[in-house]
């Protein structure tokens, strides 16, 4: 696979991260750590048949522990972080923060071998930030003392994303069908959290079922999978930036679905993060 070829394959998590939010919002009153059970349970249990009739579930036993680990707690606590920082800070503030991971994927990435950060990298993950930050916060500020920790979590959701996504570069020759194994362990983890803390509560319609299923199948399933093969062997640095494009066409998708109204913000936003993604492709295409 050519690494342009790898880098589109990884874009396509982006276009799959933008339906989160509107199959979250359909999965209502489904709590969060069993909103996870079943998304990653169902996620995990299709890439490890997909594994098995691909003849590729030997290579699972090659594994390394500690990159079964890293993955693990990559996938489970980017989510288990995520889910808190929103519990105890408001939304939009600890979203924005959490949204750092593209920026850091691309600071990160500088340090891996083989890996070059140019100027257009850094001035296009900004821009794309900015456009994010318009989109998440609705063109205002509202940061308080009194929420630190859940800045402090989300904070820490944003390094652990990146972490995971820097270090998947970095154990290139790992197969992709390991994700499948990731995504079981955090169903496994996700549910004794559920039974501790949470009450259960289940769709009691079709449509709340089906975005559970969609959201198993794409946001939270083969979105993991296709963004292995573009970290792994695509340009990091222009998929970090690009990344700020979940944030939109996530708030398209709610536009379009009739959840949320158009505004001038998502219209900046758009140009934010189209000209930054543009300076950082030209940055990874230039010679």
């Amino acid at each position: 696979m050519t690494r342009r070829r790898a880098t589109a394959v990884g874009f396509c998590a982006v276009l799959l991260w933008a339906l989160l939010a509107l199959f979250t919002v359909g999965s209502a009153p489904t709590p969060p750590f069993l909103l996870n059970t079943l998304c990653f349970g169902l996620g995990g249990t299709l890439g490890l048949i997909w594994t098995t009739v691909s003849g590729a579930l030997s290579s699972l036993r090659r594994v390394p522990m500690r990159v079964y680990l890293i993955g693990t707690l990559g996938l489970f606590g980017y989510h288990g972080l995520y889910f808190s920082a929103l519990r105890i800070a408001p939304a939009a503030e600890a979203g924005l923060i959490a949204y750092l991971w593209p920026l850091l994927i691309v600071l990160f990435s500088g340090l891996l071998p083989g890996e070059m950060l140019r100027k257009g990298h850094v001035v296009g993950a900004l821009l794309g930030f900015a456009g994010a930050a318009l989109i998440i916060t609705g063109g205002g500020t509202g940061f308080s003392g009194q929420h630190l920790p859940g800045y402090a979590l989300a904070g820490l959701c944003a390094l652990t994303w990146s972490g995971y996504s820097v270090l998947s570069r970095s154990v290139g020759e790992i197969p992709t069908a390991s994700v499948a194994v990731f995504c079981l362990a955090s169903a496994a983890l996700s549910l004794p959290l559920h039974l501790i803390w949470e009450e259960t509560v289940l769709p009691a319609t079709a449509l709340g079922w089906a975005a559970i299923a969609g959201l198993g199948l794409g946001p939270v399933g083969l979105a993991f999978y296709v963004w292995d093969i573009g970290v792994k062997q695509g340009d990091i640095q222009l998929l970090g930036t690009a990344s700020y494009a979940a944030p939109l066409l996530s708030t398209l998708v709610l536009v379009i679905a009739g959840v949320a109204a158009p505004s001038y913000v998502l219209l900046w936003a758009a140009l934010l993060i189209t000209g930054g993604a543009a300076i950082a492709a030209r940055a990874s295409f230039s010679k």
